[in-house]
């Protein structure tokens, strides 16, 4: 892609973010509160078939957030898992999704956000109908929009080797993308908890 071209993408792209972070879910009265916490290597205690050497491979970066769970979000993180292994990915592959599903929209479906957001970033990873990535009931649908992004991050050569937040912005092109790292630690527990049920 040529410069011109890909700096065109990432401004829109970072518009399209910008929106959904001013607009995102924790505008909701009911969000859980984002709270800091200082990064920590371990994850959760062990679980068999788990492999805890890929959650983590390169430790988290920065202070991580961490949010309380409804079962909505529960739920979704379930469905970020299912369509992981449905797609011979692993749980590595869970961790980057779950995570950058986490910045992108707190793990909640998110439908059109109206007057609040000027683009059309919908679902669990703000997926946009006009950038390609599926009509607005495939980009609402869990599985599918985690099997498209899925395809994306399958597409970066080498991304099990990247820190989590490059492999997610190669994927997402965030006008933001250092965030998403704050997220692995809870990401890879999420993964931990959920892998094997």
């Amino acid at each position: 892609m040529n410069t011109i071209m890909r700096k065109s993408v990432l401004g829109i792209a970072g518009l399209a973010f910008a929106g959904g972070v001013f607009a995102g879910p924790t505008a909701h009265a009911d969000a859980a509160p984002v709270q800091a916490v200082k990064p920590v290597a371990a994850v959760q205690a062990d679980k068999p078939g788990v492999d805890k050497a890929k959650l983590i491979p390169h430790g988290v970066q920065g202070e991580q957030s961490r949010i309380e769970l409804n079962d909505e979000q529960t739920a979704n993180v379930k469905a970020i898992i299912a369509a992981t292994k449905k797609s011979g990915m692993d749980e590595r592959a869970a961790v980057v999704a779950i995570a950058t599903a986490l910045q992108e929209s707190k793990l909640e479906n998110l439908g059109h956000l109206g007057e609040r957001n000027d683009h059309d970033s919908q679902g669990l990873f703000q997926q946009r109908p006009s950038s390609g990535w599926g009509t607005v009931e495939q980009i609402t649908d869990p599985e599918y929009s985690t099997m498209a992004f899925l395809k994306g991050l399958k597409q970066v050569d080498g991304w099990q080797d990247m820190p989590l937040t490059e492999a997610a912005q190669t994927v997402q092109v965030s006008a933001y993308p250092d965030h998403y790292a704050q997220w692995e630690q809870q990401a890879a527990d999420l993964v931990t908890e959920h892998w094997n049920n």
